[in-house]
């Protein structure tokens, strides 16, 4: 009797561990893209007007660190190359895109806005990937919609949203979005051949190449016109270890818990980004932004209620086996090619 009530509570234990973990993990991924969010915002009000090369920093971080552990494996690829080369691109243009969009609105906009990839996700997963969602999943990316309208609403009233051309700020951060959204059906897709590693790896390496191409073009005079203060340097190393963390954590994420508690845990970004505009900015938000995102938290709650998620999580029965994930891998891959014939 006492080892039934020994193994119920261990286990009553374990899960509680599993959902703690996955809950702090969900909260690194939100604080993260805040944190990114922010120093973009900060480097942009310093007067840096270099998008690409702040993305340059945390792609390259990517490609030595999941690059040396793919290096040390010697595997061969299990994606083509030129589909990592095309994810790449539209990830980079994803971020310029954003990062550009802070020269002309505000931290809370961009934020808020991000919520646009959600609907982008849906359509191109319906089409490519043939993914079905039900009702209730396209009730809750309307609300989503039409809380994120009440942002535009609001910014292209005058004085609604600040920064110098709110309204084409905006725009641009939608445009972003649905480049977003093409690299997460690409990572979808990616991820389906059981190698994280491979794919945070390969978009890093081919995203630091495709940066230092634009930034050759489009963005060397911006660059040598920077003012390299500690401030400016302290930001652009923030931005990029903010991005490598959320690169790094999300596959995880979505791994233990799949796109529903995930994308919960963004929502919280929202919250910090306010936080972050209220008390360091000292800028006042207006009264339209409060609906939008409350309009975008009951739409993603109706939205992440059902199980069929459009991200494609993968849901493992062994909370322990989550501690091992490189590991098992890396076993997959060996088992895989002893198996090949000869």
């Amino acid at each position: 009797m006492n080892f039934i009530k020994w193994r119920w509570w261990s286990q009553r234990n374990e899960d509680l561990y599993r959902v703690l973990l996955v809950l702090f993990l969900g909260q690194v991924v939100s604080f993260a893209m805040a944190l990114a969010h922010f120093t973009s915002s900060l480097i942009a009000n310093l007067g840096a007007n270099t998008p690409l090369t702040l993305s340059f920093f945390s792609y390259s971080a990517l490609a030595l660190v999941y690059g040396s552990i793919l290096v040390y494996r010697r595997q061969k690829l299990l994606v083509p190359w030129y589909w990592y080369l095309l994810l790449g691109f539209v990830d980079v243009q994803g971020n310029y895109l954003v990062n550009k969009a802070y020269q002309y609105t505000t931290i809370t906009s961009v934020t808020i806005l991000d919520c646009w990839t959600i609907a982008w996700v849906v359509i191109l997963t319906w089409i490519f990937l043939g993914t079905r969602y039900t009702p209730w999943q396209f009730c809750g990316a309307a609300v989503c919609i039409l809380g994120l309208g009440m942002v535009l609403l609001s910014d292209a009233r005058v004085g609604g949203g600040g920064g110098s051309r709110p309204f084409f700020g905006d725009l641009l951060v939608i445009g972003g979005t649905v480049c977003y959204a093409l690299s997460n059906v690409g990572e979808e897709f990616c991820v389906k051949k059981k190698d994280r590693v491979e794919v945070i790896s390969m978009l890093g390496l081919f995203a630091m190449l495709v940066s230092v191409g634009q930034i050759a073009v489009t963005e060397l005079k911006s660059l040598e016109a920077v003012k390299w203060t500690s401030e400016m340097i302290l930001a652009f190393f923030g931005y990029a270890v903010a991005s490598f963390t959320f690169y790094s954590v999300v596959p995880f994420v979505m791994k233990m818990s799949g796109a529903t508690l995930f994308n919960l845990s963004l929502l919280t970004s929202d919250m910090w980004a306010v936080v972050i505009r209220i008390f360091f900015y000292k800028q006042q938000v207006d009264w339209l932004y409060y609906l939008a995102f409350a309009l975008v938290g009951v739409g993603l709650t109706i939205y992440s209620k059902s199980d069929n998620s459009p991200m494609g999580a993968v849901e493992d029965e062994d909370p322990v086996s989550h501690l091992g994930l490189l590991e098992d891998e890396a076993t997959d891959f060996r088992d895989n090619e002893a198996a090949r014939p000869l």
